[in-house]
């Protein structure tokens, strides 16, 4: 492998953003969380990749070309995103500073040296290095968070093939650290099959799945996780031992309010809690139960909305008894808790429930490099402010990194082991 390059850390730490360098200051951890010291084995289950912006033109054939994203300047003087069957969004130009504007370039191919892919990772390592991350789990960013964005299956596919080969021909030589996630469109199951096997053999571990199977607003006459009708697909995922993530904002357009408080109404109703509906409709539907072997993950919703979900869950499965079917062999909780994973930042109401709910194997930290709302790259400030004195050290170490290299199959390099 390459050297990766060097990140310059000459950037300046801009007024609005000095509040991500406040810690304080930790006792009794058997490791560090920073850079260059004796630290914990570090995954971050969240980061993004940013494809280049002609991509899906460029790959696709001619006849999607005028379903693709475009960026479009009205008579107003603005200029929105258009893309068929959703809303046009306004796009707002802000000069990013200091550090606003290093994350504002990470992550995407403007790192690309003359189109070498390649140079995309070799960046992503050293970025990673300096935020003391060993191994991460990589999503789509900017077009590519687009793909699912069609009611056209051909058209799903079609661009979820592209992502899935661009993405390994940018992160395969460097998957030991750099693991992409490969994109399913579940509205075409038996498509969706025949990409499992694809990709399984490409060499992936991860797959991303829409929160929502069909895009849209809810429809009750379409399918979803809970029914039979998935079970093929849910045997090809276990055979070829791939772990299922289903990421925030991917189903349906997360931009059901305007107005006043729109944003926030947005972020938090519309984009973070619907990621809860594939894995309670998995838990409550006895998918556990025919496919043992199971892995699967939310990610970038956090995590503590999940001891709440567990125990709305079990309560309903067992108040509700007259209604629930199938019955099965234990409770919604505990399959959640033999299968399932939950990526987290800084979110403090999770840790601070970990241990009295019994969920120390299935929290998972991330970065979400390169985002605005993530950690990157101050995260060991960040873990020493969210983790605090209340989490015990042997949970402490599956969350940095332990319980993503069980659920996404990571190699610990022996120097961790020992």
């Amino acid at each position: 492998m390459n050297k990766p390059m060097e990140r310059s850390k000459n950037y300046a730490t801009n007024r609005e953003n000095e509040w991500r360098l406040k810690a304080p200051a930790v006792e009794g951890w058997q490791r560090s969380v920073r850079p260059g010291a004796d630290k914990y084995f570090i995954v971050s289950c969240d980061t993004h990749l940013m494809p280049p912006v002609t991509l899906f033109r460029d790959r696709l054939d001619k006849q999607w070309h005028d379903q693709l994203p475009r960026v479009e300047k009205r008579d107003d003087g603005e200029r929105y995103i258009v893309m068929p069957g959703a809303r046009a969004e306004r796009l707002i130009d802000f000069k990013f500073e200091g550090e606003d504007l290093l994350r504002s370039k990470a992550g995407g191919d403007s790192m690309a040296i003359a189109g070498e892919g390649s140079e995309v990772s070799l960046q992503r390592i050293a970025d990673q290095d300096m935020d003391g991350v060993d191994a991460e789990v990589i999503f789509p960013n900017g077009p590519a968070l687009l793909m699912w964005s069609s009611s056209n299956d051909a058209f799903v596919s079609a661009q979820c093939a592209v992502w899935n080969d661009w993405a390994w021909e940018v992160c395969g030589p460097y998957s030991d650290r750099c693991s992409p996630a490969a994109a399913l469109n579940t509205a075409d199951i038996e498509g969706a099959i025949a990409e499992v096997q694809r990709v399984a053999k490409m060499g992936y571990r991860v797959l991303t799945l829409p929160c929502k199977p069909i895009w849209g607003e809810h429809d009750v006459s379409h399918i979803n996780y809970n029914l039979p009708v998935f079970d093929p697909l849910w045997a090809a995922i276990q055979d070829a031992d791939l772990a299922i993530t289903y990421h925030v904002s991917t189903g349906k357009d997360p931009r059901a309010a305007r107005g006043n408080g729109g944003a926030i109404i947005n972020y938090v109703v519309h984009s973070l809690a619907p990621t809860m509906e594939p894995i309670v409709s998995m838990c409550a539907s006895g998918v556990f139960e025919r496919f043992p072997r199971l892995r699967v993950a939310t990610i970038e919703a956090d995590a503590g909305f999940v001891p709440w979900m567990l125990q709305k869950m079990d309560e309903a499965y067992l108040k509700h008894h007259f209604w629930v079917r199938p019955k099965m062999k234990a409770l919604p909780s505990d399959y959640y808790r033999s299968n399932c994973y939950a990526s987290f930042g800084e979110d403090r109401a999770a840790l601070e429930l970990i241990e009295s709910f019994d969920l120390g194997d299935n929290f998972m930290w991330a970065n979400d490099y390169p985002h605005h709302e993530g950690s990157w790259p101050h995260s060991a400030e960040a873990i020493e402010r969210t983790f605090g004195d209340g989490v015990k050290e042997e949970t402490r170490a599956k969350l940095l990194g332990l319980n993503a290299a069980r659920c996404f199959r990571f190699d610990i390099p022996q120097k961790y082991r020992d």
